[in-house]
């Protein structure tokens, strides 16, 4: 059995040096994408266009004003006497958001009064909106004590403290998952074109006239692109450490096996495509879109999971990546044991064992 199985992964390997272009975009489209998506895909909004219209003209609205620009969010772009203009300059989308300071804001702040400032918002981009207005509200309520006439009864600095991500930045959230949408796709990919490959040449008929079984035949296929998503994953990893400054504080050991399990449960969903397909052109589409959607949106890569309608929530506990992005922020961003992700972990070996299994039988009947 072991000899037969190893035979199945030496020829694959063969396959894979011989048509090393699919070999190359094994390894590197996980890389190139984590790359271009790392950097491309954030949360975090710079630049915003901003006016001004300060009726004070007093010191204390000159700081508040100073204490916009010097954030690194804003920058400059309109300084108005009055509101009349603000109207022309948002459909113009010349400022994205104004200031609006009135003129008793220094007489109402030095006597402790409730102050209402007024900042108008684009809300063409809800999201960019929410982040822009809470920078806002951050900035207005260091500077005063309060916000939109809020009233402080004392004095006070709010000291925040942000555990895991101090610097709040977008990158320490979304790589992770990003890591696990590319490594699903990939590994779903790649074996769902194994066996398709072996009917479209022919070779398939060869198989069945061997005495190789099912689950030889199947585990043969896998550990192959089992080794190479594996070697995919560190670069992966790696990179993830070295260009966004992902701390990786759990263990490296319990990261390998949360990984491999992961990568188990796409490969094996990968054949199972494969035995169903005919072509590899539709087992590519079946494995990009039973891949890609599932991770990309139900699996609290960007959109979180208890905020979806309950029908949702329940279809999305059958998508590995939701348990495996769970562990992974688990493991490489608080560093904590399998005792705060084991659930997850063995979510995974479930799945994993179930699309194995069906692959299994499927592969039976194609022999």
């Amino acid at each position: 059995m072991i000899r037969r199985i190893l035979a199945t992964t030496f020829k694959e390997l063969l396959q894979l040096k011989r048509d090393w272009r699919t070999a190359l975009a094994l390894l590197g489209m996980p890389i190139v994408l984590l790359m271009i998506y790392g950097y491309a895909l954030s949360f975090d909004v710079t630049d915003i266009r901003l006016g001004l219209v300060d009726q004070s003209r007093t010191r204390a609205s000159r700081r508040l004003v100073e204490a916009f620009l010097k954030s690194g969010y804003f920058v400059q772009k309109a300084v108005l006497d009055d509101t009349r203009p603000l109207d022309g300059l948002f459909t113009a989308e010349t400022i994205q958001a104004a200031l609006v300071i009135p003129a008793d804001f220094a007489a109402k702040t030095s006597a402790r009064r409730p102050t209402s400032i007024l900042f108008v918002l684009d809300g063409s981009d809800s999201q960019t909106a929410n982040t822009v207005l809470g920078y806002a509200r951050q900035i207005v309520a260091s500077q005063t004590g309060g916000v939109y006439g809020i009233e402080v009864q004392a004095p006070y600095e709010a000291a925040p403290l942000v555990w895991f991500n101090p610097d709040l930045k977008s990158s320490i959230f979304l790589v992770p998952g990003l890591l696990a949408f590319i490594l699903m796709v990939s590994s779903v990919i790649a074996t769902a074109l194994a066996v398709v490959r072996e009917k479209e040449r022919g070779t398939m008929e060869s198989l069945r006239a061997t005495p190789i079984r099912a689950i030889e035949l199947l585990l043969g296929k896998t550990l192959p692109y089992l080794l190479v998503a594996s070697v995919s994953a560190a670069g992966s990893l790696f990179l993830a450490w070295a260009l966004f400054d992902v701390p990786i504080r759990g263990s490296l050991l319990w990261l390998a096996v949360v990984t491999l399990l992961f990568l188990a449960g796409g490969l094996g969903w990968g054949i199972f495509i494969s035995t169903l397909a005919e072509t590899q052109q539709l087992a590519f589409q079946l494995g990009l879109l039973s891949s890609m959607l599932p991770t990309l949106l139900l699996s609290g890569f960007i959109f979180p999971i208890s905020s979806m309608p309950k029908a949702l929530q329940f279809v999305s506990l059958i998508v590995p990546a939701r348990y495996y992005i769970s562990a992974l922020r688990s493991i490489v961003l608080k560093g904590v044991g399998p005792e705060m992700w084991g659930v997850q972990a063995i979510a995974l070996i479930i799945y994993a064992g179930i699309v194995l299994l069906l692959a299994t039988v499927r592969m039976v009947r194609s022999l």
